[in-house]
């Protein structure tokens, strides 16, 4: 069976040979409650469709879940991308990619991201290059992945204890850059290792990761 992977994102736009299999959008209402509505194959930001390309580029035949937490320039909740990690573990998600960061630690985020721990989803987020902790990707089982220009097209590092790298780079068409671009090329390669190994754990994954890591420790910058 294909792989299915989630993307929790601005939504996944038309992209041409893409499977999406099932869409869903979550907001936060007035009254603090998360409310869904079916999801448009239309994505306001680009964010998300940037993020299903480079996944697409590495695991070409995943059947992705596109959640869309990220409307237009609204901020999303903590409470929001709970609900969205839900949503695709009940989907039958193997990787979730959350190319996305909070400053803060929030229960309703960790006990989400706990549950499909649990359920053997593999969770890949993105950690900055600046600033302090980012969740998710700070919770424990979460891979937390941040851009490595050292990195090439399929290559990735490891660049501390649970803190991988690969290209921060967009793929052709989109502008950006940065961990985020990052975390879905390491979303995209857990898509395709899990459709060759359909058995395999997240851990399983991590030592794949490790194993094959172009480079090991931080870029060293010249003064």
């Amino acid at each position: 069976m294909p792989v299915k992977l989630a993307i929790v994102d601005s939504a996944i736009g038309e992209l041409p040979g893409s499977l999406v299999a099932a869409r869903l959008a979550f907001r936060l209402a007035a009254d603090g409650r998360v409310v869904c509505a079916a999801g448009a194959a239309a994505d306001p930001l680009g964010h998300g469709s940037a993020m299903a390309k480079l996944v697409l580029e590495r695991a070409a035949h995943c059947v992705l879940l596109s959640a869309q937490v990220f409307h237009a320039n609204e901020p999303s909740a903590a409470q929001v991308i709970a609900a969205a990690i839900d949503w695709c573990v009940a989907q039958g998600a193997r990787v979730v990619n959350l190319s996305l960061g909070l400053a803060d630690d929030r229960r309703t985020l960790r006990e989400s991201c706990e549950a499909a721990l649990a359920h053997g989803v593999l969770l890949v987020a993105s950690w900055p290059a600046r600033g302090g902790a980012a969740y998710p990707a700070a919770y424990p089982g979460v891979l937390a992945v941040n851009g490595d220009i050292r990195c090439g097209q399929g290559e990735f590092s490891c660049l501390a204890h649970e803190l991988f790298g690969a290209s921060p780079l967009p793929p052709h068409g989109f502008a950006g850059g940065g961990a985020s671009y990052a975390t879905a090329r390491i979303a995209g390669e857990a898509g395709a290792f899990f459709e060759t190994f359909p058995t395999a754990s997240a851990a399983d994954f991590r030592n794949k990761l490790l194993a094959g890591a172009r480079f090991h420790g931080r870029e060293r910058r010249q003064a």
